[in-house]
């Protein structure tokens, strides 16, 4: 199958968020299985066109796309002439859902059969924070479209809250291979590892939190990651007097990060929203217990028995909750659960119901759309 992925985040730029790397993981294996796959992503400085396990990536925009704004207003105007200049080549466009407005309604402007890959569903959050109509565009966009993949069951039923014709399949994320060759054991500190970013990762939140429960843990609180809020992170660590009890170790990847997840001792997910929160089960993979808000999809990846779920945005509790864990006994029956759950996360299988998925897709999709032709175009086909 010749496939047109309009993926928006490379998964090389710094800063890019778990739904590239899903992108990538899932494509290179379909790639390996026959699958062309041209994935169109925004430029970011470094970038290049290029063949990378099979799948082309081509970034598009304007100049070298040094900020957030202007990589998606370039990107927005410029989407639409890609796909038709090459839409005569693929079979199949995905269109993978993004930030601050999720979709742009492709199924409207590709004419090809168009499935969504929805790892982003937070417009809502964001109309709140830019005081704009994006939820609008949201629900319009989920209501163009007729078949979705959806990474959690709570994504799912808000979707088809949205939109109830849509045909959603639940695939979710998958551990990176590379985390089985790490050793669990109990280490010292507490982590946080994302993108750093006030609104949805809940750092505001995490810092009150991490001032209400350090003075009784041990360990420092180490902060992981690159993004927009940066600068102000560093400033509200130094003014809320904690600069001696919280660490920043910037981007990691690869070893680094798989390393940085085996050694904490605990692993907090404090955000506001989430699709998927593919760092927590790459921490339960780790052997790393998990503490997270009481939100629907991490709800659904750290079960009992494998971390602990807080109140919503409760900061107090989350305090609480990290330090009455940090010390208590029985952590490595906690990180055997965790990695026997997250052993399920098989990106081999995910990307296997994928491709079923885009089989499925293109057949209903093909079929529809012969329906809606006239009868004497159908003959000339």
């Amino acid at each position: 199958m010749r496939v047109l992925h309009l993926g928006f985040e490379d998964p090389r730029m710094p800063g890019a968020g778990g739904g590239s790397v899903r992108t990538h993981e899932i494509n290179r294996r379909l790639a390996a299985k026959g699958f062309r796959v041209t994935v169109l992503t925004t430029r970011y400085p470094g970038w290049q066109e290029r063949m990378e396990d099979g799948v082309h990536y081509v970034p598009i925009g304007i100049g070298e796309g040094r900020n957030r704004l202007t990589r998606l207003l370039a990107y927005v105007a410029l989407l639409p002439l890609e796909v038709r200049k090459r839409r005569s080549s693929a079979e199949l466009v995905v269109e993978d859902f993004f930030a601050p407005f999720s979709t742009m309604a492709a199924p409207l402007w590709t004419q090809r059969p168009t499935i969504g890959v929805v790892q982003w569903l937070h417009a809502r959050d964001k109309a709140r924070q830019y005081k704009l109509p994006l939820h609008w565009i949201e629900r319009l966009g989920v209501r163009k479209h007729r078949r979705l993949i959806s990474v959690s069951q709570g994504i799912g039923d808000r979707l088809m809250d949205m939109n109830p014709n849509l045909h959603v399949d639940v695939i979710g994320n998958g551990v990176d291979p590379g985390i089985w060759n790490t050793q669990p054991h109990l280490g010292k500190d507490v982590l946080f590892l994302g993108r750093l970013e006030f609104g949805h990762k809940g750092l505001d939140l995490l810092l009150e939190a991490w001032a209400h429960a350090c003075p009784r843990v041990e360990g420092n609180l180490l902060i992981a990651g690159t993004g927009p809020d940066d600068e102000r992170l560093r400033t509200s660590i130094r003014e809320a007097g904690l600069s001696d009890r919280v660490q920043m170790l910037g981007w990691l990847s690869g070893d680094k990060k798989f390393q940085a997840l085996s050694d904490a001792r605990l692993l907090v997910v404090p955000s506001r929203h989430e699709t998927f929160g593919l760092v927590a089960i790459d921490a339960l993979a780790a052997g790393t217990p998990v503490i997270a808000f009481d939100i629907p999809c991490l709800k659904e990846i750290v079960p009992p028995g494998t971390g602990w779920i807080v109140e919503a945005f409760d900061v107090q509790a989350l305090g609480d909750e990290i330090a009455r864990r940090y010390p208590q006994a029985g952590l490595e029956q906690v990180a055997e659960q965790g990695r026997k759950f997250a052993a399920g996360y098989n990106w081999d299988a995910l990307a296997e119901m994928q491709a079923q998925a885009y089989g499925s897709a293109l057949a209903h999709l093909n079929k529809s759309q012969t329906r809606r032709q006239p009868a004497s175009h159908v003959e000339r086909s």
